[in-house]
């Protein structure tokens, strides 16, 4: 699925703004029709935006159930003879839409893009109804798990995953028209060879239906340089194009080519071009080398952050004030990379790594899987990670098209080097094992130029994980110091050298894609103290000086890039506090610490 975007051949209009908003607490709205006009005692929401703290109302920010949310707009009437589509960038956790009366589109997973084609519902130039039934339940048929409990005050939403089940419209709404003859989706694929690129294409088409004597559309493809110089020209619906005296994308050097892809109506020259979209292409390689991981052949270290989408107020609403000023944080600290945890980002972060040099390692919402972790901190939940009746075939299947759409929005990026498929599931059983096995293959099969992993818990430790055998790279979040070895560093630093020297034995790269301590920002101590910023600031260096005595080790990730707001508990005060900037992007004195290291190099 193609972007939204203007082109000489196509335009966009936003719907973000304030949005009629109501919550369907007695779940009656499909019955009784609630799209069918103006919803009932609406309030205002910002889209994009999580619902659950604008409201200020504790009633509203807890809410599990269907979210309706409404308004009108005026389809240009310009657009007339164009195809017309209504495209939602992300519903959290899923939603099904209605143009005036008419529902045209229904669509599980909360951080891929979906749309659909409104032409025959709409009438440029008018005015038409847009309601959307947004439901942010959790079940174990979905992806992230959760379940809903039976209580004295009602049901509630219990998951395991340790971030706020924030939910809403966060990134934006568009309606969009394009040609009917159309590039319907572009992947690239590019190489390096000594100072030449190439780039490899291919476009699916969607074609009008076409009356006798009709030419047959011919597909023009030309790539230009960042100065808009062309470069390479190419026809046909796939081929390559190669680019002598390259500059490729490298982390750092965020260096992107345009490649256009035209539709014509023919071969020649003066051909009319039916259909126009443009393609940023970073030229870059990635590869795993045994214990190496490889971008443009050289070996390359994580330096960074596991992230999340979470402010406050608009919660895991997009942002870009916010995107544009942790990117300078990352470049103030010396970072070159983070993860996409748990959860697909926006993709205008996408963008903006790409346009900026910044590697990624992109995940899916597959986080939670795992009952085992209850007890420590969401207390125990007597439930089994694999079975029939919790996670199953149809979680499985879920999952399977999470990685399908995940893959196919963000495969032409070149920040994304490295695919997750789960963070911290279960492993270390049979059953996980029979779980994750295709699900690799799905990966692959979507997507044959990167490598596949996904993150490994400490319950599932080296010679016990029955997971990782299927995974390119090995992607480990590991709390020495803090969840075992609580307080203890000498002997955390013993542990953690230890399990890391099994790992290494696999021959694989390994990335630490967490490790930390909870720090409470300005609480300081002579002697370190757990939640002191002194002993996050240990507790960093005891694990570097572990990761430098590996050759395997090939990457840190701290958890986390700043404080974020989590499910209450007694684990959790005010939310996770394990960032090295506070939830609003003030440095604790570990993020001195990562500058010093990071800018120092590795």
């Amino acid at each position: 699925m193609l972007r939204p975007q203007d082109s000489p051949t196509r335009d966009r209009k936003s719907l973000n703004g304030i949005w009629s908003f109501a919550l369907d607490r007695e779940g009656s709205g499909r019955a009784d029709r609630w799209f069918a006009g103006a919803l009932p005692g609406t309030e205002d929401m910002a889209v994009p935006a999580s619902f659950n703290d604008i409201a200020a109302d504790p009633a509203v920010r807890d809410y599990v159930g269907d979210i309706w949310y409404q308004r009108t707009v005026t389809v240009p009437r310009g657009w007339a003879g164009e195809r017309i589509v209504l495209h939602f960038e992300s519903a959290t956790h899923r939603a099904t839409v209605w143009v005036d009366d008419t529902e045209v589109m229904s669509h599980e997973g909360g951080y891929t893009p979906f749309e659909a084609d409104v032409t025959d519902h709409v009438t440029p130039g008018t005015t038409v109804r847009i309601t959307a039934c947004v439901n942010n339940s959790l079940s174990f048929s979905s992806v992230p798990p959760g379940v809903i409990e039976d209580t004295p005050d009602g049901p509630r939403q219990r998951y395991w995953h340790d971030f706020f089940n924030y939910a809403g419209l966060h990134r934006t709404v568009w309606l969009y028209c394009a040609p009917a003859t159309r590039v319907q989706d572009v992947t690239v694929v590019t190489g390096l060879d000594g100072s030449t690129g190439t780039v490899d294409w291919t476009a699916e088409l969607a074609t009008a239906v076409t009356v006798e004597g009709s030419v047959s559309p011919v597909v023009r493809v030309s790539l230009a340089d960042a100065a808009g110089t062309e470069v390479a020209t190419g026809s046909g619906e796939s081929g390559t194009l190669t680019v002598p005296d390259v500059h490729p994308w490298a982390p750092g050097d965020g260096y992107l080519y345009r490649l256009s892809v035209e539709i014509t109506d023919g071969a020649a020259d003066d051909a009319t071009v039916l259909d126009s979209y443009g393609l940023n292409v970073g030229i870059r390689t990635v590869e795993v080398r045994g214990a190496e991981f490889l971008i443009n052949g050289e070996p390359f270290y994580f330096k960074g952050f596991g992230k999340h989408e979470d402010l406050e107020v608009i919660g895991k609403g997009h942002n870009d004030p916010h995107l544009v000023h942790d990117f300078k944080l990352l470049d103030w600290i010396g970072a070159n990379s983070f993860r996409t945890s748990h959860y697909p980002y926006s993709e205008d972060v996408i963008d903006y790594a790409d346009a900026h040099g910044i590697v990624l390692i992109d995940e899916t919402a597959a986080v939670g899987m795992n009952m085992g972790l209850g007890g420590g901190i969401f207390g125990s939940q007597g439930y089994t990670t694999f079975s029939a009746e919790t996670i199953n075939e149809t979680t499985q299947q879920v999952h399977a098209q999470a990685i399908r759409e995940l893959i196919a929005r963000d495969k032409n990026h070149p920040s994304v080097v490295l695919w997750s498929i789960a963070n911290e599931p279960e492993s270390d059983t049979p059953a996980a094992e029979a779980y994750f096995r295709p699900l690799f293959d799905v990966a692959r099969e979507a997507d044959p130029s990167r490598p596949v992993g996904f993150v490994n818990v400490m319950l599932a430790p080296h010679g016990k994980c029955r997971v990782s055998q299927f995974g390119d790279v090995l992607m480990i979040n590991r709390y020495y110091g803090w969840y075992v070895n609580t307080g203890d560093l000498p002997n955390a630093e013993i542990a953690l050298a230890e399990e890391l020297r099994g790992w290494a034995s696999d021959g694989k790269p390994i990335i630490i894609t967490e490790y930390g301590a909870d720090t409470l920002a300005g609480l300081h101590s002579v002697t370190p103290q757990p939640w002191s910023e002194e002993y996050q600031v240990e507790l960093l260096e005891m694990s570097h000086r572990v990761f430098d005595s590996i050759d395997e080790v090939v990457g840190e990730h701290i958890w986390n890039f700043a404080d974020f707001a989590t499910t209450p508990g007694i684990m959790r005060v005010d939310g996770n506090k394990k960032g090295v900037f506070t939830r609003d992007r003030r440095p604790k004195a570990a993020a001195q610490l990562m500058r010093r290291r990071w800018r120092a190099g590795n």
